[in-house]
């Protein structure tokens, strides 16, 4: 077994020791580097968050990144507003867009999730507010990041709690895995490893960041 599988972590380019996902790739690198984990409150950006994690299913998240500007173009930057409004012809030209992901399932739930999301901003006044409702308290974290646990079971009781509410809510392609990735994407948790040059900045953003409750 390699040190990076044992410990997660691997030498980045720059001297800087990271999590051993980004693989070094530049676009991957800067995505880890720059913003997965960091606080997010901007409901738009939450509403994109959880619905390419729910793309994400089944292939690589790479691969998501790398077409997200594409996704971003088709879903009119996942305004929700406006997705909620999109018809059978919508349906139609995404299936036939060779720059996003063209499953069905994943494209329909889309819309579904996006008029999902407007019965929820008028319930919590936003989805933030709803969201960060299920922040894992202290006593729910490990005092000490466990990769190999989390490796084995990429999924934690407050996943399955918020995936179960959403669920009753309507929405689809929001199982605890994939809700999971969507809590550590938006910062509810910080998942960069031990060691990783990152942690202790989103250690640092988090502590200082303002709760929308």
């Amino acid at each position: 077994m390699t040190d990076a599988a044992k410990t997660g972590l691997i030498e980045g380019e720059d001297g800087r020791t990271g999590c051993f996902w980004h693989g070094n790739l530049e676009d991957y690198r800067r995505y880890h580097d720059e913003e997965w984990g960091h606080p997010v409150t901007d409901d738009r950006r939450l509403f994109e968050k959880i619905c390419l994690e729910g793309f994400q299913s089944g292939l690589s998240w790479l691969t998501i990144l790398r077409k997200r500007e594409n996704f971003r173009a088709a879903f009119a930057g996942f305004d929700f507003e406006k997705v909620a409004r999109f018809d059978e012809r919508d349906v139609e030209r995404l299936l036939a867009d060779k720059g996003i992901v063209r499953h069905g399932g994943k494209i329909t739930s889309t819309i579904n999730n996006a008029a999902r999301a407007l019965e929820m901003k008028a319930e919590f006044g936003s989805l933030a507010r709803y969201f960060w409702r299920f922040e894992p308290t202290p006593d729910e974290r490990p005092a000490v990041f466990d990769y190999q646990t989390l490796r084995a079971n990429p999924t934690t009781p407050a996943s399955v709690r918020l995936s179960r509410d959403l669920k009753k809510r309507g929405w689809s392609f929001v199982g605890p895995t994939t809700v999971y990735a969507f809590m550590q994407a938006m910062g509810m948790v910080n998942d960069h490893i031990e060691g990783c040059h990152c942690r202790a900045k989103i250690e640092r953003l988090r502590a200082e960041f303002v709760r929308p409750v």
